[in-house]
């Protein structure tokens, strides 16, 4: 059995963590941490997980993590950094949710999200967890940087033209949409009901943080530079991120053939029939991907649909998938729920 640690369990990835683990026939959870919580039931707080998980949270500086095989931080940023490097001396590998280790160029990261990175010299080793492109450096790593949900449903749409030359790079256009869970479990005014729910709007135009995280990604699968225009929306739903991406086309091939044969042996990417059209709720509460491909009137734009739930293939799910590379077990372990429906 795998033991288990988790940092900051209290959140929507927190919880949404729990709900993967505790049905995961090779994991024993042994902490929660939660500073605001300690001493209550994790199931008084998530009912869902009565039955399943009986664990108190307990506080960060009250327990040892030191007897977990791994831990998951599922915290704010800049809170994993701070830690990391104290498990790893003692043998404990670590996936952090956050953004803490995901952007290799340290001096861009501290000008994204605003702090001094408390361990830059654990960036080298991190490995990256976009399983579909970094699998075999997973498996040894003792530190891996779980990717953010608009950079998984950008980076796995766009990968196999990237990779094969077939597009543009100077011109690619991610139109992404993700539900309110993505903002966290905070209180905040734009995340009220009453603010959220029957709008839609656009943020981060000038620059959003996952911005520098997918053009890194896809600028390694490229092996040169890319330019990226990354728009994000925020939708009235709760769960789930819909991503429209335009690439203008450099090279013929069948596109359709370069999906299905990059992601023919993925087990939690779907490509779906050409011209379909892949909804939010077909992959919810699944670690899935799907996508579809459309050229409109035959034009040279190529046009990419990608879905994912942003708290499972876009952060919880990724980081089990990640946890079962790294421990050598079934990569499917845990992960083999249907999405729910409706």
């Amino acid at each position: 059995m795998i033991k288990v640690g988790i940092v900051g369990g209290t959140g929507y990835t927190g919880v949404e963590l729990l709900r993967l683990l505790a049905q995961h026939p090779q994991v024993k959870l042994k902490a929660i941490t939660s500073r605001g919580e300690a001493g209550s039931a994790v199931a008084d707080m998530f009912p869902s997980l009565r039955g399943r998980v009986s664990l108190d949270f307990v506080a960060p500086d009250a327990t040892s993590l030191n007897g977990c095989d791994l831990v998951f931080f599922a915290t704010p940023n800049g809170i994993a950094m701070g830690q990391a490097r104290a498990l790893l001396e003692a043998g404990v590998r670590v996936i952090d949710l956050a953004a803490d280790f995901r952007i290799k160029d340290v001096t861009e990261w501290e000008k994204w999200y605003g702090m001094k990175h408390a361990a830059p010299e654990l960036i080298a080793e991190t490995v990256y967890g976009l399983p579909e492109s970094n699998r075999e450096e997973i498996r040894s790593a003792r530190l891996v940087a779980n990717p953010g949900c608009y950079p998984t449903a950008v980076q796995l749409g766009f990968l196999p033209l990237v990779e094969a030359g077939l597009v543009d790079t100077d011109n690619l256009i991610a139109d992404a949409k993700s539900g309110v869970s993505g903002a966290g479990r905070k209180t905040e005014v734009h995340t009220l009901f009453s603010e959220a729910s029957d709008n839609f709007k656009a943020y981060g135009v000038a620059g959003h943080r996952h911005l520098p995280e997918i053009r890194q990604g896809l600028s390694i699968a490229a092996d040169k530079p890319i330019s990226l225009t990354f728009v994000p929306h925020l939708t009235p739903m709760i769960r789930g991120i819909h991503a429209t991406l335009y690439a203008r086309i450099s090279r013929e091939a069948d596109f359709q053939a370069v999906y299905e044969t990059r992601y023919k042996n993925e087990p939690f990417v779907d490509v779906l029939p050409f011209a379909s059209h892949p909804e939010t709720r077909s992959v919810r509460a699944a670690n899935t991907c799907r996508i579809a491909l459309h050229r409109p009137q035959g034009g040279n734009i190529l046009v990419v649909l990608s879905v994912i739930d942003n708290l499972v293939k876009g952060a919880a799910g990724q980081a089990v998938q990640n946890m079962n590379i790294m421990f050598g077990i079934d990569e499917c372990a845990g992960l083999t729920q249907i999405p729910v429906l409706p």
